[in-house]
């Protein structure tokens, strides 16, 4: 027997199809033979591959530089008996690990959702009798019969079907259900248009069918898909990238630095323990105690205002990850859409109406605009529908001949329940003030000859006051012949219709065509034969699934920020291209029209990688996309060096969204499986929310920046007093416990409070930051040198002065602890904007910072006066004379980084 996972069956006849896979296209499988293939394929599910357990992912948060580091300050001062600091420090890590783990370790669940889909039950017929099983059980060459509701068990080839419909918008971005039909198609056909195959994990919206397994478990389209996710690359990102190359470059200062201090100290003849602690109060002095954990915080409280305009995310770094984003890959349904289909335009009686208003709410007006543009605004004024009687029953047509349901759920938002097209007449026609209920009792039913996908129309008998007549929308092809007049009965001009059903069709609208007919007042049944002629023409009403308006802003905010904007869908090339192009899109244009021009899955896949780089960055639209072309599409702008988001909401979109650099997922529509492979997911499913996240995604990098600018030349500066004093043999002004009190105290109330600052006004007219910047570039290393120099400077001129007058020891410490953290809080002020003054930003804009500044000097007044911290940390009581020069040092310092930021505007300018 062949194997399945080998062939591709859409192209082969139903009989081919049943005699390759030896079964019986009407009696199934014989019961005997089940359990040898069952034994030969397995069962239909799909295969869990190893992940990380959740020690594995503990483990790992400890498996990075900065945390080495950390830990070598415990082991440092574990060694001086600093039992507190030990702890202290420890507990950052143990915190800062904690947090990881509980944000990652659900980030690798994509496979185990995909499984859990696949599990339901199907029916199937074997050995000519019907049986319900385990859609586990199922195997290749069994017939499965499918009705309105099923989740389709496996991937099928159809045998049979009766007006069936199937939802494949989670597998093709599809946004209409696909309509069925059992004939071979070509060899080539996309895997979007394969209208004979039933894909596993889709969903029956409509109609009956049957059809023979071709693939079960991994070898299904989803089992592709699945694959594809296993085999994406998670990369590391920006954010990850640059702490870990700082982290590794201030290990190795804090290495070279100890050992020179050491070097120095041994050649004057000092005694090994001196040697020792000299070396350990470098290390403490120089290392970032508080970095990981305002990293953490700062990520954390992103995290927080992320949800609050509604964006979860799933892992920390990918707040980051969004302000450095270069591009931005969507797809189209329902996330630059609305997923609702609505009429744009209306054909009647020889006038053009635009109709305003989108999605199901019954909200818009109606506008007469001329044969060459039908976009809103651009012709006459509204008009009252009411005005036009060929207009009204246009719409009434679409009103009575119809079986969907509008409905509102509990929080008022419109709801359909059956058929999205029959949803937007609806629509249509209560924009015009019908009430449907009215209509339905003016104009009863009472008999209709339902859709089927061989007839492309459906009709509906009603009776009036004036007899019997009925109402008929479907295709133009199959409704324009049988009219023979208009609604005034005046002969009626195809090609005018035809040409404007094209001119519908080049904005990617979807047309139907409406009908009546006069009956006999006594007939009460309908049937085909009634409706073969003598039809009057009504109108056309032509429909689309509009671009969200709030996404039309969003792409605009993107490009202003220098974000690109890429549309990749299953749906149709003119679909996508016309509402790229009311979204506002920007790529390849048609040098004759100046139209956007998209590519097709069938144009990818001939492409060499070169030619599909150079493809995906013009392109602004990409359609009839397969989830292997998705992927291969962000691997090829991630070529280019871009930094990639992608969107999306349904299983296709999975493997894409683990591997761009940010996965953006939709809450409402989005699958489990697109969720958890996801870094973030929309709570609202709007793309405009992306724009949003991108900015707070600035903002919290910017302020990252802030509090390593700050927190740099600190510890700079105590790694250079220790230096000083090495080379110089002067005595240390500072202790290594003060150093710990220092670095503790000041990062948690003066430099973790940069998290709150507010986002810059200016942050979304910059260009993307370029990824492969280091954190440490030349200004911020310039600035960290000279500022770090000053504390250095100002810290022996205080501790020189006070022992010049004859006090003790700690007195002139305590001074010198003063004036470095004054000197921290002063720039600190200046650290709230790295181009602008604070003034700039707001002076009260971050009443955080305001209270860690006081709340720093309250404990300094602890530090210096309390007995019990005298006693803990070798301070002592000073006068007002040392908190004077710690003042001025501090304001100097402030001025100088202004002159600074000053200087650098003016080279920028």
């Amino acid at each position: 027997m062949p194997k399945p996972q080998t062939e591709i069956w859409h192209d082969h006849c139903s009989d081919d199809v049943a005699t390759r896979l030896e079964t019986n296209a009407q009696s199934g499988l014989s019961l005997l033979e089940v359990p040898r293939r069952l034994d030969k394929h397995g069962p239909n599910q799909l295969t869990q591959r190893a992940g990380e357990t959740r020690m594995q992912i503990l483990l790992r948060q400890f498996q990075q530089p900065l945390v080495y580091i950390l830990l070598a300050a415990v082991v440092l001062t574990l060694v001086l008996r600093e039992w507190a600091d030990a702890a202290v420090i420890l507990a950052v890590v143990l915190v800062n690990a904690w947090i990881g783990f509980m944000q990652e370790a659900k980030a690798l669940q994509a496979i185990d959702a995909l499984s859990r889909i696949m599990n339901n039950e199907a029916t199937v017929i074997r050995g000519g009798e019907t049986a319900q099983i385990s859609a586990t059980e199922l195997v290749p060459g069994d017939l499965v019969l499918l009705q309105s509701g099923d989740r389709v068990p496996a991937d099928l080839r159809l045998v049979r079907e009766k007006d069936l419909q199937i939802d494949e918008s989670a597998l093709t971005g599809e946004s209409v259900s696909v309509e069925k039909e059992t004939a071979a198609l070509p060899a080539g056909t996309v895997l979007a248009e394969r209208n004979n195959m039933a894909f596993s994990t889709t969903l029956v919206t409509y109609g009956t069918g049957a059809g023979i397994v071709v693939a079960t478990g991994d070898r299904t389209e989803i089992g592709q898909i699945n694959e594809l996710i296993a085999s994406a690359e998670v990369l590391e990102t920006p954010l990850v990238r640059r702490i870990n190359e700082l982290s590794h470059l201030l290990l190795k200062v804090i290495l070279v630095l100890a050992a020179l201090v050491a070097i120095a100290i041994m050649l004057r003849g000092a005694p090994p323990v001196e040697v020792l602690l000299a070396a350990v109060a470098l290390a403490v002095g120089a290392i970032p105690e508080g970095l990981p954990a305002v990293v953490t915080a700062t990520l954390a409280l992103g995290v927080s205002r992320l949800a609050q305009r509604r964006a979860i995310v799933r892992k920390l770094p990918a707040v980051e990850t969004l302000g450095s984003t270069t591009v931005v890959c969507s797809d189209k349904t329902g996330t630059l859409t609305q997923n609702q289909m609505t009429v744009r335009s209306i054909l009647a009686g020889g006038n053009l109406y635009s109709v305003s208003g989108s999605g199901y709410a019954p909200e818009g007006g109606f506008h007469r605009v001329n044969d060459s543009d039908t976009q809103i605004g651009s012709g006459d004024q509204s008009v009252e529908a009411s005005a036009d009687d060929t207009l009204m029953e246009t719409l009434r047509a679409g009103l009575l001949c119809n079986d969907a349901r509008l409905v509102k759920d509990d929080e008022g938002n419109w709801l359909v329940e059956g058929d999205p097209t029959e949803a937007a007449l609806l629509v249509s026609s209560a924009k015009a003030g019908f009430i449907r209920k009215d209509e339905k009792h003016r104009f009863p039913r009472l008999d209709a000859v339902p859709f089927e996908s061989q007839h492309q129309y459906m009709a509906t008998l009603h009776r009036g006051a004036d007899g019997s007549r009925v109402y008929m929308k479907g295709s133009v092809e199959r409704l324009l012949p049988r009219c023979v007049c208009d609604a005034n009965g005046s002969p009626l001009d195809p090609q005018l219709i035809e040409r404007q059903v094209a001119a519908f069709a080049e904005k990617g609208q979807r047309v139907l065509a409406l009908a009546t007919k006069r009956m006999p007042a006594e007939q009460k049944t309908l049937d085909h034969h009634d409706l073969q002629g003598e039809l009057s023409f009504l109108g056309l009403q032509a429909m689309i699934d509009p671009p969200r308006p709030e996404a039309i802003t969003a792409v605009a905010a993107c490009h202003q920020a220098g974000i690109k904007v890429k549309m990749i869908t299953g749906d149709h090339v003119v679909t996508a291209t016309a509402i790229a192009t009311q979204l506002g899109l920007d790529g390849v244009r048609d040098e004759a029209s100046g139209a956007l021009v998209g590519l097709t899955g069938a144009e990818l896949e001939v492409m060499t990688d070169r030619q599909l780089i150079e493809s995906a960055e013009a392109t602004a639209v990409f359609a009839r996309v397969s989830p292997a072309q998705k992927l291969r599409l962000v691997e090829a702008l991630q070529s280019r060096g871009h930094v990639a988001a992608m969107t999306g909401d349904g299983v296709n979109d999975a493997p894409a969204l683990r591997q761009a650099n940010i996965g953006v997922a939709m809450g409402i529509t989005g699958t489990e499986v697109t969720k958890d492979a996801a870094d973030m997911v929309l709570t609202d499913d709007n793309f405009a929310s992306i724009e949003a996240a991108v900015e707070e995604g600035r903002g919290i990098y910017d302020n990252l920046i802030k509090f390593i600018a700050w927190t740099l030349p600190t510890n700079l500066g105590e790694a250079g007093i220790i230096l000083v004093a090495a080379f110089l043999g002067f005595q240390l002004p500072i202790t290594p416990l003060q150093i710990l009190w220092i670095n503790m105290s000041t990062a948690v109330l003066l430099g973790a409070t940069l998290a709150f600052e507010p986002k810059e006004p200016d942050i979304m007219n910059r260009p993307p930051r370029d990824k492969n910047e280091a954190i440490l570039t030349k200004p911020l290393m310039w600035r960290t040198l000279w500022v770090g120099s000053l504390l250095v400077i100002a810290t022996y001129f205080v501790f020189a002065f006070k022992k010049s007058l004859g006090v003790d020891m700690d007195s002139a410490r305590t001074a010198a602890v003063n004036v470095i953290v004054l000197g921290q809080a002063f720039y600190l002020l200046n650290c709230r904007s790295l181009r602008h003054s604070m003034f700039h930003v707001g002076l009260l804009s971050n009443l955080w910072l305001w209270g860690g500044v006081v709340a720093m000097i309250g404990l300094q007044l602890m530090f210096t006066y309390l007995p019990v911290m005298n006693q803990l940390f070798g301070s002592a009581p000073t006068t007002w004379r040392p908190w004077v020069l710690a003042i001025a040092a501090g304001l100097l310092l402030y001025v100088l980084a202004e002159v600074d930021k000053w200087r650098q505007r003016s080279f920028v300018a």
